[in-house]
């Protein structure tokens, strides 16, 4: 796994027009030069948005994924919009998906379904561009066995009985409703299944023709108008959820080996990463009641651990 680390500090600095002059600076092509003949390579020097311009040019030249870790939230915040600018339509953010370990009632269910949406195209693309930051990193993730597991492949003229869906959809978590509105819900009216996944933006609606599916599509919530008619789509359950019986990774794990990594500065989110494991253990520590629940080491990962998964 190669490894860009980028030490520097800055003030951001907005992009107001793209400059032509850094589309294909010689010394960006230099520095990825660098990172394929060595294992890491540190940059100093750069201001503002110029960050952002490396990263894209190193994106642009590798021909698999590329990790950006910003130091904090804020920051891969600010350069994601850079990133958007940019590469419009292509950067996905990874968030953290709650504010503290082992408080489920604080799970933001919008940060879920961007973390599901990054992971399913990190498995499906071979080319992706990620920004994240320590909070995000800190949780571990399904491996891909089992974010297969949690996941119903749909595609019309399938034969599939409705109570088939409806029973895999409660052993995914989802909750039977009158109408969705969030991610994790569905409803069923006749040969009619609504149904909103954790890893897309909009809902979906199903329409069967006996045990065959005849359309599928995207709607509004809202004004329940058809979005966008599909040939298949992918139904997440909510990876989130941390049961027992679940096999985790890192991220750096889960993406491929050939991943690009950059990292804004290694210290600090090694630092960062420390301080919240050890918050989680004081967390599991003080734990009541008589759901179980799985400990520190098998959710998350601290400082060590990452500077581990960088070298490998």
């Amino acid at each position: 796994m190669r490894r860009l680390s980028s030490l520097y500090f800055c003030q951001k600095v907005r992009v107001s027009k793209l400059p032509v002059l850094y589309q294909n600076n010689p010394q960006f092509r230099a520095v990825y030069q660098s990172v394929r003949a060595n294992t890491s390579v540190t940059t100093t020097g750069l201001i503002g948005s110029k960050h952002s311009f490396l990263v894209k040019s190193l994106f642009e030249q590798h021909n698999e994924t590329t990790l950006w870790i910003l130091n904090n939230k804020e920051e891969a915040a600010y350069f994601l919009n850079d990133l958007e600018v940019l590469l419009p339509n292509l950067p996905l953010f990874f968030p953290s998906s709650y504010r503290r370990p082992y408080n489920i009632e604080e799970t933001d269910n919008a940060n879920v379904l961007l973390r599901a949406e990054t992971l399913q195209k990190l498995k499906e693309l071979p080319k992706q561009l990620v920004v994240t930051y320590p909070e995000a990193l800190f949780e571990q993730v399904l491996t891909p066995k089992e974010l297969q597991r949690k996941t119903l492949n749909i595609s019309k003229g399938d034969e599939l009985s409705i109570d088939f869906v409806n029973e895999t959809l409660f052993e995914f978590g989802f909750s039977r409703v009158d109408f969705v509105a969030e991610p994790g819900e569905f409803a069923v009216r006749g040969g009619i299944l609504d149904v909103y996944s954790f890893s897309h933006d909009e809902p979906f609606r199903i329409e069967f023709f006996g045990d065959e599916i005849d359309t599928i599509r995207t709607f509004d919530v809202t004004s329940q108008r058809s979005i966008a008619l599909l040939e298949e789509i992918k139904v997440l359950a909510n990876i989130e959820q941390k049961e027992e019986k679940e096999v985790r990774q890192p991220l750096l794990s889960f993406v491929s080996e050939n991943t690009l990594i950059c990292t804004q500065n290694e210290s600090i989110i090694t630092a960062e990463l420390d301080a919240l494991f050890d918050f989680a253990n004081k967390a599991f520590e003080n734990l009541s009641g008589e759901i179980k629940r799985l400990p520190p080491k098998e959710l998350f990962i601290d400082g060590k651990q990452f500077a581990k998964e960088l070298k490998v």
